[in-house]
C-alpha cells in the first residue's frame, strides 16, 4: 500500500503537469490524431488514380485512337495531353506535367495489318517509384492489348474459333491470388506501419522530454521526494498517465482502420490489443532508456528522433529487410517498430498464432525492460546533475 500510495501521488503530480503544459496536449493528442487522419486519408482510394499521361500519336488512325481511349479508361491513367513529337513529350515529363507518354509512330496500323511487327514505345519517369511502376504496368498492358486485338481480328478472318484464338494469344493462363489484401490497397500496406511509426516518434520524444524538463527546472529532487526516493515508483507514477493517453490514441487508431475503414485483420481483437499495449510501453521505455544513457534534454531527444526516423526505413514495409545488406539486416532488430511490424504481419494481418512470432514478442518485452538498466543513472542525474542548455 505504501508504494501504491506513492505512485498515486506522483500520478496526480504528473496529471497536473500534463494539463498545464499545452505542449503535452499537442504532442500527445492533437498531432497524433492529425497524423492518423492525414495518412489514412492520403491513400483513401487504395491506389493512386487518374495520374497524368501524354500521347504522341503520329499514326492517327481508328486503331491508334482506340488504344488511346483504352489507356484513358484505366483507373491509374488519365490522358491529359497530346504532343506532336517525342522531344516535346519528354520535355513535359521533365517539367513534371506528366508521368509517362505513349509513342505511336506513323504507319503502325498498316504494319499491324501486314504482320510486320511495328514498334510502339512508351516512356515513364521513375522519379516517383509508385507512379512509375503503375504507369509502366498500364502502358505495357495497353501495348499488349493493341497487338492482341489485331491478332484476334486476323485469326477470326481466317476462320479460327474463339478457343483456338485464345490458345494462340495466351498459351498459358495466369491464375493470380493476392492473399489477405486482394485489392492491392496501398492504404492497408502503408498506414498500418507509418502511423504507428509516427506515434512511436511522439512517445519517444515525450518520454525523454518529460524527464529532461525535471532536470531543466530542477524539479528532480521534489519528484523523487514524492516517490519516497524510489526511482522505480517515480517512473511508474510519471509515465502511467502518458501510457494511458497514448494507449487511448493508438486504440482509437486501431478502431478507425479496422472498424471504420475495414482493413483486413485475420488475427482478431486480442492480437490487436496486445500489439497496441506492447507498442506503447516499448516506445515509452525506449525514451526513458535514451535519457538514462545520456541525461540531457537535447541529446536524448536527438537520439530518439534519429531512432524513430531510421525505424521507418528499417521496419521492412517500404523495402524488404531481406533485400538489404547483412549488417543492415542485423541493425533492424534494434528498432521497436520493426518488431511491431512483424507481429502485425504475422498475428493480425495473416492471423497466425502468437507462437509463430515469439521472437518479436520477446524483443518488444525486452524494450519494455530497458529502463531497468538505467534506473540508478536517472536517479543520480535528478539528484546531482546541473542542467546545461
Amino acid at each position: 500500500m505504501k508504494y501504491l500510495s506513492a505512485i498515486w501521488t506522483v500520478v496526480k503530480r504528473e496529471a497536473k503537469i500534463l494539463y498545464t503544459n499545452r505542449l503535452y496536449g499537442f504532442c500527445m493528442v492533437a498531432f497524433p490524431l492529425l497524423t492518423i487522419l492525414f495518412f489514412t486519408s492520403l491513400l483513401d482510394e487504395g491506389q493512386p488514380a487518374d495520374m497524368p499521361v501524354g500521347v504522341v500519336d503520329l499514326d492517327n488512325t481508328s486503331t491508334s485512337r482506340n488504344l488511346v481511349r483504352r489507356l484513358d479508361a484505366f483507373q491509374a491513367s488519365r490522358v491529359v495531353a497530346r504532343y506532336s513529337s517525342v522531344a516535346e513529350a519528354r520535355h513535359a515529363i521533365q517539367e513534371n506535367k506528366i508521368y509517362a507518354f505513349l509513342y505511336i509512330p506513323k504507319g503502325t496500323t498498316d504494319k499491324l495489318l501486314a504482320s510486320r511487327r511495328p514498334k510502339v514505345s512508351y516512356y515513364y519517369s521513375m522519379t516517383c517509384v509508385m507512379a512509375g511502376s503503375l504507369m509502366m504496368k498500364d502502358l505495357k498492358t495497353i501495348s499488349t492489348l493493341g497487338s492482341a486485338a489485331v491478332g484476334m481480328a486476323t485469326m477470326r478472318a481466317r476462320g479460327l474459333t474463339p478457343q483456338q484464338i485464345q490458345t494462340v494469344l495466351q498459351p498459358i493462363r495466369i491464375d493470380t491470388h493476392q492473399i489477405v489484401n486482394p485489392w492491392s490497397n496501398y492504404n492497408v500496406y502503408l498506414s498500418t506501419v507509418f502511423v504507428p511509426g509516427v506515434l512511436m516518434l511522439f512517445m519517444f520524444l515525450i518520454s525523454a522530454y518529460s524527464l529532461g524538463m525535471e532536470l531543466k527546472f530542477d524539479r528532480g529532487k521534489e519528484w523523487l521526494a514524492k516517490a519516497d526516493g524510489n526511482i522505480l515508483v517515480a517512473l511508474l507514477g510519471k509515465f502511467l498517465p502518458q501510457a494511458l493517453v497514448f494507449s487511448a490514441i493508438i486504440f482509437a487508431f486501431q478502431w478507425y482502420i479496422y472498424g471504420v475503414l475495414h482493413f483486413p485483420h485475420e488475427g482478431g481483437a486480442w492480437s490487436i490489443a496486445l500489439l497496441s499495449f506492447l507498442a506503447v510501453f516499448a516506445a515509452i521505455s525506449f525514451g526513458i532508456f535514451a535519457f538514462g544513457l545520456m541525461p540531457s534534454l537535447r541529446m536524448s531527444m536527438s537520439v530518439c528522433s534519429l531512432w524513430a526516423v531510421l525505424s521507418m526505413s528499417l521496419a521492412g514495409s517500404a523495402f524488404p529487410i531481406m533485400g538489404m545488406d547483412t549488417p543492415i539486416q542485423s541493425l533492424s532488430w534494434l528498432f521497436p517498430l520493426r518488431h511491431y511490424y512483424m507481429l502485425y504481419q504475422i498475428t493480425v494481418f495473416n492471423g497466425f498464432p502468437l507462437i509463430d512470432a515469439w521472437f518479436h514478442l520477446v524483443a518488444l518485452i525486452a524494450f519494455i525492460l530497458l529502463p531497468w538498466f538505467v534506473l540508478r543513472k536517472i536517479k543520480n542525474a535528478m539528484l546531482t546533475y546541473v542542467y546545461i542548455p
